[in-house]
């Protein structure tokens, strides 16, 4: 009986996080084989992958701030097409999700572009990331962070928990503001808009004016208000992200109907959401949105896969043209072979989800989730998620949270979620937001006006 509670406590540990912080020895690759950011500063072998070489960080001649971003690579042309054809030959650089989007749509295929390591971020993001990788640690039984400011917590990630943490807190900007839609296409092909507004942003985890000593917890506030249809105009999701699991995460939506601003826990793990017509979950929007405890991380490791990338060409496209039947067109994605951690989800003992595994490939130069594939309660694919990836060299960032959405593979429904495709400007930084912007009572206030 001690032997076996002995073998028990040892499994135990082997699966829990990690809560270490990594030592200055290992801190100090960052100054020399690691990019800023922790990701392979080399090219890989055959030089497929180039060497990073810091990232595009000046905006092209011309560019007002706001306005859609050209897109910066407009003479290339695709390496290769991978489609059902030809897909075996080029399965280890596949997610499983890709692969069952081309069997199930023979026209669906990836156009494989040179590819570009074109993330970055200011020097004070670097400065901090590297005090970060000393002194951040994991809390919450791996859902939160602690001693962490301004930069990537663990940019020499140990477990998948770690991982995740940096795509939380992936850098992209400190004041944003968007207007965007959101394009829903059913199973029939039939293609609609299910809302339209403008996106808010306070991310106060990069706030270059604050410190960790003044920090307070909450990384990022934000606020969609909706405008369209005019069904639909004055619904507004207010969401408030703590970096601590334990400490309250603010919810609240205003219903028109109801004329008052309510608070709203079940905008969280799987409840269909309202914004995609639930045909997405509210823990898929942003690719990752809100508490994901219900489930277990193990981070099973890097590897060099197509994703998308660079994608300013299909964030600039026309809707009818980009919006397609059945698929996003193929002609306007841009695909790039990338190295990604892969970090697999599995459903905890005790808890419930109706997506009890998913597998999830986060980019190493942004440390922002790019694909993410679910199965369903039988075993079987579901539902497969992606962004597009906008890169903002005016930022400077590689842009995840904007132009992403999700694939029904039971049902061929998808969507289309934050594209500000044919609106009057893009994702912008702004001057600073005051707090109060992002309080329950100014969303109120916005209702009755």
């Amino acid at each position: 009986m001690i032997r076996k509670h002995l073998l028990a406590t040892l499994m135990a540990a082997a699966a829990a996080p990690a809560f270490a912080a990594v030592s200055a020895d290992e801190a100090a690759k960052l100054k020399t084989t690691l990019t800023p950011l922790g990701a392979e500063k080399a090219a890989n072998k055959d030089g497929s992958i180039p060497a990073w070489t810091g990232g595009l960080t000046k905006a092209p001649a011309g560019y007002k701030s706001g306005d859609p971003r050209p897109d910066p690579f407009p003479d290339e042309k695709p390496l290769l097409s991978i489609n059902a054809k030809n897909m075996d030959q080029h399965a280890d650089k596949l997610t499983d999700g890709v692969k069952a989007l081309m069997k199930k749509y023979p026209d669906f295929a990836i156009n494989v572009y040179p590819t570009h390591r074109s993330a970055a971020a200011p020097q004070w993001v670097y400065d901090n990331t590297f005090k970060n990788a000393t002194r951040a640690k994991l809390a919450d039984g791996g859902h939160g962070t602690e001693n962490a400011y301004g930069g990537t917590p663990f940019p020499l990630p140990k477990d998948g928990y770690e991982v995740f943490q940096n795509h939380r807190l992936a850098w992209t900007g400190t004041y944003i503001q968007a207007p965007v839609r959101v394009w829903v296409v059913t199973g029939d092909g039939a293609r609609m808009m299910a809302s339209g507004g403008t996106q808010s942003f306070r991310k106060q985890y990069y706030d270059p004016e604050g410190s960790l000593e003044k920090f307070d917890g909450y990384y990022q506030l934000g606020k969609f208000v909706v405008s369209e249809p005019g069904s639909k105009a004055g619904e507004a999701i207010l969401a408030h992200d703590n970096l601590n699991g334990t400490n309250p995460r603010g919810l609240w939506q205003y219903l028109v109907g109801q004329r008052r601003v309510r608070k709203a826990p079940s905008v969280a793990y799987d409840t269909p959401d309202s914004v995609t017509s639930g045909i997405g979950l509210f823990d898929e929007a942003f690719n990752l949105f809100g508490p994901i405890d219900k489930h277990e991380l193990k981070l099973v490791g890097k590897k060099e896969i197509y994703i998308p990338y660079n994608n300013n060409k299909a964030a600039s496209a026309k809707v009818a043209d980009l919006v397609k039947p059945k698929t996003l067109n193929p002609a306007l994605v841009r695909w790039e072979l990338h190295r990604v951690w892969e970090v697999e989800a599995t459903l905890a003992a005790g808890k419930r989800h109706v997506v009890p595994k998913r597998k999830y490939y986060i980019d190493e130069d942004s440390w922002q989730i790019i694909l993410f594939d679910g199965w369903d309660a039988k075993g079987e694919l579901w539902r497969t998620n992606y962004t597009l990836t906008l890169v903002a060299p005016d930022i400077p960032a590689v842009v995840g949270n904007m132009v992403w959405g999700g694939y029904d593979l039971q049902t061929g429904a998808y969507y289309l979620n934050m594209a500000s495709n044919e609106l009057p400007g893009q994702y912008k930084p702004v001057a600073p937001i005051s707090r109060s912007f992002f309080s329950p009572e100014e969303l109120a206030n916005e209702g009755t006006r």
